[in-house]
């Protein structure tokens, strides 16, 4: 399976869309580019790395049954990043990580190698890689997939082929997202805890025209939030997943859009002169400053 990702992941192909090695290969060399270049040589760095956004797209979209997660095979995620990270990676892959799920990451340019090693599972000798350009990939190619065949063979011999569920049965995923009390820069939430009370929740809001995503980790007794400090006349796309020791629920999600700031109203001018002029207005509610812009009318307009 692989999916891209930039502000927004886009899954490209589940893992149960191709069933031959010449199928998945086919499928890469037709790949595009999430920007619109074909995703060889050097493509430009996306505006938002959102790692974070990307492996929780493939906990809740990729790694389900229905999308060709066989829960009696090993799991792996190979998580491709060029360093300009824009979101906290570290919750969502450790939840991967507890569920046995093996991360392996991959860093291009100026990848920081400290989010790697955070990002990635033990050992990390073997998980962690940094190149300095997209073409020196190639190079990793023979090693990353003798690796990859180790770490299976070797999970495989110690565990088992038994593996834990990637996602938990729908009465463990909270319901009925409810947004309220929206203003210009805030909204509440509210949301139906699942029948078994998580241990967390995790809440993730960014705007939908591309944004830097943000996220909340709150006690799994808790099932409401106040989200602030939010950019007006925007849309946002929420989402609220249920955190368990073992897995994690599906993710329940709304999207709604914050109000435009209030503009001033009722503009008067008075006590004219022949170089002066008084205005009044009805004050804008929690403006803190107001900006006023004077020109002279072209002949023939209006005043």
């Amino acid at each position: 399976g692989l999916s891209q990702y930039s502000s927004d992941p886009r899954t490209e192909w589940d893992l149960n869309t191709y069933a031959t090695r010449d199928e998945v290969l086919e499928a890469v060399r037709n790949l595009r580019y999430k920007g619109g270049n074909t995703f060889t040589g050097n493509p430009p760095s996306p505006l938002y790395s959102t790692p974070g956004l990307a492996l929780t797209h493939v906990l809740e979209q990729n790694l389900k049954p229905e999308s060709g997660a066989r829960l009696e095979a090993e799991k792996l995620v190979i998580l491709l990043t060029d360093g300009k990270s824009q979101d906290d990676a570290n919750l969502v892959a450790q939840t991967l990580k507890n569920m046995g799920i093996e991360i392996f990451a991959v860093g291009v340019k100026n990848a920081d190698e400290a989010e790697l090693r955070q990002v990635a599972s033990e050992p990390l000798e073997l998980t962690v890689y940094n190149v300095l350009d997209f073409p020196l990939l190639s190079s990793l190619v023979g090693r990353l997939a003798r690796v990859l065949c180790t770490r299976i063979k070797e999970k495989r011999s110690s565990e088992g082929p038994a593996s834990i569920p990637v996602n938990l049965n729908p009465q463990l995923s909270p319901s009925d997202l409810k947004i309220s009390a929206v203003t210009s820069n805030s909204m509440h939430l509210t949301w139906n805890p699942p029948l078994r009370p998580p241990k967390k929740y995790r809440i993730v809001y960014y705007p939908s025209r591309g944004g830097i995503p943000k996220e909340v980790v709150l006690d799994g007794a808790i099932s409401s939030l106040q989200l602030a400090n939010l950019t007006s006349h925007t849309e946002y796309l929420v989402s609220v997943f249920a955190l368990y020791d073992t897995g994690v629920g599906d993710g329940l999600r709304g999207i709604t859009s914050t109000l435009p700031l209030s503009p001033p109203g009722s503009l008067r001018v008075s006590e004219l002169s022949h170089n002066s002029m008084r205005l009044s207005w009805k004050a804008a509610p929690g403006a803190t400053h107001y900006l006023v812009l004077c020109s002279a009318a072209p002949r023939g307009a209006e005043d």
